[in-house]
């Protein structure tokens, strides 16, 4: 029997911390049990868990008090555990571990290193200069660069001398892996068909809440019958006073009974939340890619979205976009989803068809074993 190849993923941040990043990891090593490769994550201290925790092996190192510390130390943990290990492939999804990555001194597959990938989960023009000179630099030794969205392949195709640059969807939690059409229906139920519109994410500018208040008060102020799901997460100082204000907005609209709010929620809680949402909205200035549409869509909700970013893409036609000068659009299409439930149940079906179609964990994980097999030379 051949042995199993090695997969080593490079981050700088705890698995165990909240992120895209860490998120996608951790789906796409639990998603290979069982096939022929045996991944291994490489990162800091872990902050709850134990890496007994995770049902693939895990191997941190320690961190240092500045950044200039932690950069070297990372430097030389990459180097020495990569050494131990011997992968066949290193594949990183985030920018400074492949920085880090370049300064260990870890040879490339032509001069007997393993094969290194690096996925962009942002977009090219989102980095400071020097950061993307490092990056260049280290891509040189790279045997493949993938995009979560065909926009960042064709500017990264533009912008660099990476000529093999693929397109590679996001996946969400394994949390998200089966959908329960009685929880929806019950939540339904249960608020006797009224329209549950739906808004999620951290609190930062990209996120643009203030125009999510404004957009909450133009539909009201349009006559639509609704209640307001919002949860939203907090990571800074000065976070929890933003939130109050966003609360207190939506709720001068619509009435604290009107109002379902949750802070802070893990992804098993997300996955629940959504089950009791009609019609998802995002209000982004800047999606990279838009994670919390495909949650969205895992659990039958129809999908709106301001046209930023990767979110085109990841909600696949124009009528379910609009942006914020022209926020009458997204009014206009929560009037219809509120008078004809054909249409809404319509628009349902169509989403949750997109997220197994495209966004499914199985899908992510058979698009990535067949690279991992063409880097490698083949399965073990």
């Amino acid at each position: 029997m051949s042995r199993k190849k090695t997969i080593v993923y490079l981050l700088e941040y705890p698995l165990d911390l909240p992120g895209g990043a860490q998120m996608s990891t951790e789906s796409l090593c639990r998603s290979l049990k069982n096939s022929d490769y045996e991944p291994v994550v490489i990162c800091p201290s872990l902050l709850g868990k134990s890496p007994r925790d995770y049902p693939f092996r895990v191997v941190t190192y320690r961190m240092g008090e500045n950044r200039l510390l932690n950069f070297i130390m990372r430097a030389m943990a990459f180097r020495k555990l990569i050494l131990e290990i011997k992968p066949d492939i290193v594949h990183i999804q985030m920018p400074e571990s492949l920085v880090t990555y370049g300064f260990s001194g870890i040879r490339s597959k032509s001069r007997g290193g393993p094969a290194l990938i690096f996925t962009d989960r942002g977009m090219y023009y989102g980095y400071r200069a020097h950061t993307m000179f490092l990056m260049k630099q280290t891509l040189k030794k790279a045997r493949l660069l993938l995009t979560t969205t065909e926009t960042n392949r064709r500017l990264w195709l533009e912008g660099s001398n990476v000529r093999d640059v693929r397109k590679v969807f996001n996946t969400i939690s394994d949390s998200f892996s089966v959908y329960d059409e009685e929880k929806r229906k019950s939540l339904k139920d249960a608020r006797r068909g009224r329209l549950s519109l739906g808004f999620a994410g951290r609190i930062c500018e990209e996120k643009n809440w203030p125009f999510a208040v404004r957009l909450v008060r133009m539909i009201h102020e349009a006559g639509v019958d609704f209640e307001v799901r919002l949860v939203l997460s907090v990571f800074e100082k000065g976070d929890d006073e933003k939130v109050k204000e966003i609360v207190e907005g939506i709720t001068s609209v619509v009435g604290s009974q009107s109002l379902v709010f949750g802070q802070d929620y893990t992804q098993e809680m997300m996955q629940e939340y959504y089950y009791g949402v009609d019609v998802f909205i995002m209000t982004s200035r800047f999606e990279s890619f838009g994670k919390a549409a495909v949650e969205a869509m895992s659990r039958k909700c129809a999908v709106i979205a301001t046209d930023v970013g990767g979110l085109s893409e990841v909600i696949g036609r124009s009528e379910n976009l609009y942006t914020e000068d022209r926020a009458q659009k997204a009014v206009d299409y929560i009037k219809r989803a509120a008078a004809d439930s054909e249409f809404l149940a319509s628009e349902q079906e169509y989403f949750y068809g997109r997220y197994r179609d495209s966004f499914s964990g199985d899908r992510c994980r058979a698009v990535h074993v067949r690279i991992y097999d063409e880097v490698s030379g083949g399965k073990g």
